[in-house]
């Protein structure tokens, strides 16, 4: 019954995909794995877009018309019914679309401040701001937000296990960011990792058991000590992460990847036998990252362990299968209407 399930979900979510939303637009020659190339947002910045797990709708958050700060929005999968569902105070980030339910997860900064959070000074570098976000719940229509953390703290990059029944995410609570999970209520939360330095972007495997996630671990003590000093500023430097697997437990953590640069938003292939992923290891002072696959056998993999799928020149990040497999859905610069923007993709992807 349980793959009689799956069946039937996945011949939904394929029939929505198939009304082929968006605007046209051919892959790149190098790009072989993908086809029927779609653009699904115009404007602003649109990123972090999530499939739900019957592949009917999407979550992503966008700076759309005009907002100074993202927001979290949802879809249908042809493009349809778009709405803003978070409550337009702070910043939102990290969306997921509940399984079995009209629920979404996000994290916002909406309870310490209704103005967006002042973006770090640019005389820094490349720093990720780790802005005081909690995890709530709202319904898909936007209404009966409830809240699931109270930390005042960096609380955020939720994802939702396949059953619905939990969620790992990342939090600054403990001091550092680690990662940990808790009920779909925000019950019996539970820390995974425990080596100093950032663990974040967790991500569940297709049938619950592992979690794929992205980790900086200061390698000396002057490491350790620049790693603290911007921590205590609300800020990480996200220039070397590497990409790690673990027992759903927390246990038996495994390094994949060793290539360099900056590796992050991981998934996994519904099979549950790949990760695609987001790298700049090729160039990694540029702003150019593309998407890679990786065998999630694989430990300390290099460049030659790793297969190239975007090959678009600028950035393409937070990439997501459909359910099915057949799809991949992620956020690019490419074909921006003007410089800084980031659009939301879907592409037949080719096995």
């Amino acid at each position: 019954m349980f793959r009689t399930i799956l069946f039937t979900a996945a011949l939904l979510g394929a029939a929505a995909c198939q009304r082929a939303p968006g605007v046209a637009h051919s892959p790149e020659p190098q790009e072989a794995r993908l086809s029927n190339l779609r653009q699904i947002t115009f404007g602003g910045e649109n990123a972090e877009a999530y499939w739900s797990a019957d592949g009917r709708w999407i979550t992503f958050q966008s700076t759309r018309d005009g907002r100074s700060c993202d927001e979290q929005f949802v879809m249908r999968a042809d493009g349809s019914a778009m709405r803003r569902i978070s409550d337009g105070r702070g910043k939102t980030t990290c969306g997921w679309l509940i399984p079995g339910t009209d629920r979404v997860l996000f994290a916002s900064s909406t309870a310490h401040d209704a103005a967006c959070p002042a973006k770090p000074d640019p005389s820094r570098g490349y720093v990720w701001p780790l802005d005081r976000y909690d995890i709530y719940t709202v319904k898909r229509d936007g209404t009966d937000q409830r809240r699931l953390t109270n930390y005042d703290v960096y609380t955020a990059e939720g994802v939702v296990s396949p059953d619905g029944k939990k969620v790992v995410f990342t939090s600054l609570k403990d001091g550092d960011l680690e990662i940990y999970t808790m009920n779909i209520d925000g019950s019996d939360v539970r820390r995974l990792t425990h080596t100093p330095g950032y663990d974040g972007g967790p991500w569940w495997s297709p049938d619950g058991t592992r979690i794929v996630y992205r980790a900086h671990h200061p390698k000396d003590s002057t490491e350790l000590a620049q790693y603290r000093e911007l921590l205590a500023q609300g800020l990480i430097r996200p220039s070397k992460v590497e990409l790690y697997v673990m027992n759903a437990d927390g246990s038996n953590p495994r390094q994949i990847t060793a290539l360099g640069g900056a590796n992050f938003g991981p998934s996994w292939s519904p099979d549950g036998t790949k990760i695609i992923f987001s790298s700049n290891f090729v160039a990694p002072r540029s702003g150019n990252f593309d998407l890679y696959l990786v065998d999630v056998t694989k430990t300390m993999a290099g460049p030659a362990d790793v297969e190239q799928v975007t090959f678009q020149g600028t950035f393409d990040g937070f990439p997501m299968f459909h359910p099915n497999g057949r799809q991949l859905l992620w956020a690019s610069n490419r074909h921006a209407a003007k410089p800084g923007e980031t659009n939301l993709f879907i592409a037949d992807f080719r096995w």
